[in-house]
């Protein structure tokens, strides 16, 4: 109905000239003393050519319609599809299109290739930064039997950490990954996490509940030992005293989860619906002014890539549940 309403208001000029000049060839006839049933079967036989103009020409307007609907859902293949212009006014708006689109082109590629630069630059440059950070760790093992090195120590591993989580936003945003899928055990990949953070607890004196368990998955080994480090280097960071669990539970017969639980300052109500968005610190990256908000966006979106999921539940003041979910079906 819309589209016919809208022919109708097209064409309103050549209906209202029709009907004027049926009324002024009726009025002719009549003052000329013609027969009524003469003019009658004129004007129906002008109506007749009007209704069959009339519907041809809805018939092409509804064709043209339905090709423009059907080139609006494929936008990407717009330019040398357009139907054939009817005027030149028509010509001039498919070329202003095109112009347009031959535009919007230009600049995606200017734009991919400026990401591609800034990919492959910032690329090197995490890997560039990993020979200093190896050359500092050998001196300050050197140096530890001298002297209490812990927290070079300490700040030189969260420089890597940060080198790292640089690297992989890099990679995440590239149009290919280097993802390795295979079965992994997940514990190992917990395990070796674990240990790599095992200066922290010393240092902060935390407690570790690390329960056995076994869960086989379908992942990427690397990737989801990043996860599994951002997670548990939260769990660190926000939890000045008590412990970090981590454990397996069932959530049903085909969900499985790996669950980070410490005993930390847990996260605002408010701010748990949008923990996951992409720089967003929340009331507590306000006080923490190292917070980056990047670390758990990272996390959701690598899990979406691996087909895997991540919830959150934490209550303020009281710690927080990270659970990473592996969807056995």
């Amino acid at each position: 109905m819309r589209v016919f309403l809208s022919y109708i208001y097209k064409i309103k000029f050549w209906l209202v000239f029709a009907a004027i000049e049926m009324i002024i060839m009726s009025s002719v006839l009549i003052l000329n003393d013609v027969k009524a049933t003469e003019i009658i079967y004129g004007v129906c036989l002008l109506l007749f050519i009007v209704v069959v103009f009339l519907v041809l020409g809805y018939y092409k307007y509804c064709y043209k319609y339905k090709y423009l609907k059907t080139i609006e859902k494929n936008i990407e293949v717009l330019t040398g599809t357009l139907p054939e212009a009817e005027d030149c006014i028509e010509k001039e708006y498919q070329q202003l299109i095109e112009n347009l689109a031959c535009y919007y082109n230009s600049m995606i590629n200017k734009n991919a290739n400026m990401f591609k630069d800034m990919n492959e630059y910032y690329t090197m440059w995490v890997h560039q930064i990993k020979t200093p950070i190896a050359a500092m760790k050998l001196l300050l093992q050197e140096r530890s039997c001298e002297f209490d090195v812990s927290y070079e120590q300490t700040q030189l591993f969260r420089i890597e950490q940060y080198a790292e989580m640089a690297l992989q936003y890099m990679r995440l945003g590239s149009e290919s990954t280097d993802f390795l899928i295979k079965k992994v055990d997940i514990h190992r990949v917990v395990k070796e996490a674990v240990h790599k953070y095992a200066r922290m607890f010393i240092q902060k004196k935390i407690k570790l509940d690390f329960k056995d368990f076994n869960i086989q998955a379908i992942s990427d080994e690397k990737w989801l030992e990043f996860v599994i480090e951002q997670l548990l280097s939260n769990a660190i960071k926000y939890t000045s005293k008590g412990q970090v669990s981590i454990y397996a539970e069932s959530k049903n017969c085909s969900v499985l989860a790996l669950v980070i639980e410490d005993t930390g300052i847990g996260i605002n109500s408010v701010d748990l619906p949008r923990i996951c968005e992409k720089g967003y610190t929340g009331y507590n990256g306000h006080n923490d002014k190292l917070s980056t908000g990047i670390g758990l966006y990272l996390c959701n979106e690598i899990l979406k890539k691996l087909s895997h999921g991540i919830e959150i539940e934490s209550e303020e003041g009281k710690g927080t549940k990270a659970k990473i979910l592996f969807y056995l079906k």
